[in-house]
């Protein structure tokens, strides 16, 4: 038996906002932290939170500096974030197919067949 798509997701990339992070960053070579916590809608610290994750795993990189008298933060997507992305990505599209293609996984019924007698049976149906 094949694996299922989902478990090719991983739990790092999956989170929605570690998610929405990498795939805002893919779109830009670098990314203002303000940018992200307004187009994310999240706080200063719960982004700053998700970014110490993606970062421990490489896959993003955080350069502060300034920019005329103005701190910023800038984040990066590396080589690994990006590869992530696109596997994420691909797993996303695999399960996709898999539920609304024509050989998607069978329905309950088709699982345990005592349960759909049951059912049937509380239905009225042969």
């Amino acid at each position: 038996m094949s694996e299922h798509p989902t478990s090719s997701l991983d739990d790092v990339v999956h989170q929605r906002v570690r998610l929405g992070i990498l795939a805002v960053a893919k779109e830009a070579r670098r990314v203002e932290f303000t940018f992200l916590r307004d187009t994310l809608g999240l706080t200063a610290g719960n982004l700053s939170q998700h970014l110490g994750v993606l970062e421990k795993a490489g896959l993003v990189t955080i350069d502060k500096g300034y920019e005329g008298r103005r701190a910023r933060t800038w984040i990066h997507l590396t080589k690994a974030g990006k590869q992530a992305l696109h596997d994420e990505v691909t797993a996303l599209k695999a399960l996709i197919r898999q539920l609304e293609g024509p050989a998607a996984l069978p329905g309950p019924e088709e699982h345990d067949g005592h349960d759909a007698q049951a059912r049937r049976a509380e239905d009225g149906t042969p």
